[in-house]
């Protein structure tokens, strides 16, 4: 992943230009009708059951667009959280408040499900010792937020984007002339241009998993589309030569069985593709 720093910059940018989008020239339907000098005073109500997410994301929302915001925080990211719960109260210039409510709510309402969703597959993996692992799967320009809920949820990042960390899946082996080739190729690369990244590769069958094993050096193995027979036997030949990760349509429902092979990751774009946004809204006192 990338460094917090770097991840605190993608934060910044995605509230810039979030607030640029939605405001261009001015809220002129606050403008219009509210005293620039009013103050106000709102809850976040909570109107769904699940883990509450993005709160930390909304303060910095609301500091962006006033410094000035006083933000009574009532119920942390990763808590649970119930229909009728107030999450938090923010008192600023009226006007403040309604420029930053759009954001907030799509951000917090997207996080929440996402942490919510991440805590199902969490509990289900309870005592395997296998991890939850998100993907590229995300919508693009807010893939921060997403991840940032997903570790909310008790989930683990992947990589954050092609930078910084090698992947081979199946394109890249295919167009190198095989799965030696690539990985020969890839520590080439990193040598030459004097990269320190770890290296992922998929295989797609028990002799491509020879053939990683025989070249070395990768950090993790994704064994991709296995049936849980040929996991757990894939699981046990590798042993402790690398790290090990399940993919492909995993569901809920099936991600217990994969664990149970022993695998130490399992990826699911679900984490992020696939969720119904929590209800939450902003409310005026």
């Amino acid at each position: 992943m990338i460094s917090a720093a770097q991840f605190e910059k993608e934060i910044e940018l995605i509230i810039s230009n979030a607030i640029r989008e939605d405001i261009g020239d001015g809220d002129h339907s606050s403008l219009a009708c509210i005293p620039a000098e009013a103050k106000g005073k709102a809850q976040l109500l909570v109107k769904d059951n699940g883990i509450l997410a993005g709160v930390a994301f909304a303060k910095k929302v609301f500091e962006y667009v006033d410094p000035e915001v006083k933000l009574d925080i009532k119920i942390n990211d990763g808590e649970k959280v119930k229909k009728g719960d107030v999450a938090f109260y923010v008192e600023a210039a009226s006007q403040s408040i309604l420029k930053a409510e759009r954001l907030v709510l799509n951000a917090m309402q997207r996080m929440s499900a996402i942490a919510t969703k991440t805590k199902e597959f969490v509990d289900k993996l309870e005592g395997t010792g296998t991890k939850i692992l998100d993907t590229r799967k995300t919508t693009p320009g807010i893939r921060a937020l997403e991840k940032w809920a997903v570790k909310i949820g008790g989930g683990e990042n992947h990589r954050f984007a092609l930078y910084d960390m090698i992947m081979l899946k199946d394109n890249h082996i295919d167009f190198a002339g095989g799965v030696a080739k690539a990985i020969k190729k890839t520590k080439k690369y990193l040598e030459t241009n004097n990269l320190d990244l770890k290296i992922i590769v998929e295989a797609r069958d028990m002799k491509e998993i020879e053939e990683i094993l025989e070249e070395g050096g990768v950090y993790r193995i994704l064994i991709d589309n296995f049936n849980y027979a040929d996991t757990k036997k894939a699981v046990e030949f590798i042993g402790n030569q690398c790290l090990t990760e399940s993919s492909g349509g995993i569901t809920l429902e099936t991600a217990r069985k994969y664990a149970e092979c022993g695998v130490d990751y399992i990826s699911s774009g679900a984490l992020t593709h696939s969720v119904y946004n929590m209800d939450l809204s902003l409310k005026a006192m």
